[in-house]
């Protein structure tokens, strides 16, 4: 009989290197009371990140005063999917704009560009609202430093990931960047997603496009996300391609200071 409510396990001392569930200890055959209760809070923010509107004009604003941007300048666009429920329900209308949004980029004047920045709510709008600004502003340095051409930064509410393909496209943009809210995990409801694609265009699918995942405090840091990222974006353009051709065989962070840059092997 156990001398203690919670008998502890073995494994508890690899704890410190997971975020994971493992090694909670038992009471009987049971998990502890306070195991319990923390799963079910993990469980209630999933949800909550899933269900949380993104505050456009809020994210607007302060991107615009954050990267030193015109005001006003941010594209505020839409999916097809109207509502939350309908997002959730129909994947499909999170993936491409709707009507107004679609008319408006057709209409606007303005010559091709390099590189379309879109940020999308995604399955956890809080990831975006609190990751992508600090993310965007340890890219930025790097993107100044190529000289790329930018269309105008936009954001799309109940958004999935191909919808960057047609913001992209309409922008004629040569390289489309979307930062998403990635799904929320049991111990990640911020996770950020990074996607890519080459010559972006309706109808691509997951190959054609490259994924920097869990940027965030708890996951991968914002400046070692935009050094991965910046480094992938150049051999993107210096071989005219993205997807599973394209692989991350950078230095490390610590080594590409030492040794000037990013390295490939071809």
């Amino acid at each position: 009989m156990a001398t203690e409510p919670v008998i502890p396990d073995p494994w508890q001392a690899l704890r410190r290197f997971t975020d994971a569930r493992i090694a909670l200890g038992r009471t009987g055959v049971s998990q502890p009371t306070a195991s319990q209760l923390a799963f079910q809070l993990a469980h209630a923010q999933a949800r909550d990140a899933v269900h949380h509107p993104l505050d456009v004009a809020r994210l607007a604003d302060e991107l615009e005063a954050g990267l030193g941007l015109a005001p006003g300048s941010c594209l505020r666009l839409h999916s097809a999917a109207a509502s939350r429920q309908a997002y959730l329900q129909r994947p499909d209308l999170g993936r491409r704009l709707d009507g107004v949004s679609r008319a408006m980029l057709q209409s606007r004047d303005g010559a091709a560009c390099d590189l379309a920045l879109v940020l999308a709510d995604g399955l956890s709008a809080q990831a975006i609202e609190q990751n992508a600004l600090p993310f965007l502003k340890a890219l930025w340095p790097r993107i100044a430093l190529e000289g790329w051409r930018l269309a105008p930064l936009s954001i799309v509410e109940q958004g999935r990931v191909a919808v960057g393909d047609e913001v992209g496209a309409l922008l004629g943009a040569r390289i489309v960047l979307l930062l998403v809210g990635e799904r929320p995990g049991l111990s990640s409801p911020d996770s950020m997603g990074l996607y890519f694609t080459w010559a972006p265009r309706v109808g691509l699918t997951d190959e054609s496009r490259n994924c920097i995942s869990n940027v965030r405090p708890a996951g991968l840091a914002y400046d070692a996300a935009a050094l991965k990222l910046h480094a992938l974006l150049a051999e993107a353009y210096r071989r005219g391609l993205t997807g599973v051709r394209l692989k991350d065989e950078s230095m490390t962070e610590s080594t590409a200071v030492a040794g000037g840059g990013p390295a490939f092997r071809l």
